[in-house]
């Protein structure tokens, strides 16, 4: 999934600060939507990504109770954004 697919089809642009705050929440509605019935692993860890990028993904305890690898993934994913927030991008 692209990030500017995803964007398209909850928000129907790829800027979603372009859209009125009613249009924004009924996109982030979708979303939650989306994210809560979706069963495909891959889409599912997608749909949950962009859900962080505006701070609304649940943990990943309670966002993938029974898929063990999607939860690490999250976890392993929130530790490289957290680091990345706090130290900025490496010169490695």
């Amino acid at each position: 999934m692209e990030l500017e697919a995803l964007l398209v089809h909850f928000f129907g642009s790829e800027d979603p600060s372009s859209l009125t705050e009613a249009e924004f929440d009924r996109a982030l509605e979708k979303l939650k939507i989306a994210f809560g019935v979706e069963g495909e692993p891959g889409r599912k860890f997608a749909l949950w990504t962009l859900l962080h990028a505006f701070d609304l993904a649940p943990l990943p305890a309670d966002a993938f109770t029974e898929e063990p690898q999607l939860k690490a993934a999250a976890e392993d994913y929130l530790s490289a954004a957290f680091r990345l927030e706090r130290f900025g991008e490496g010169d490695d």
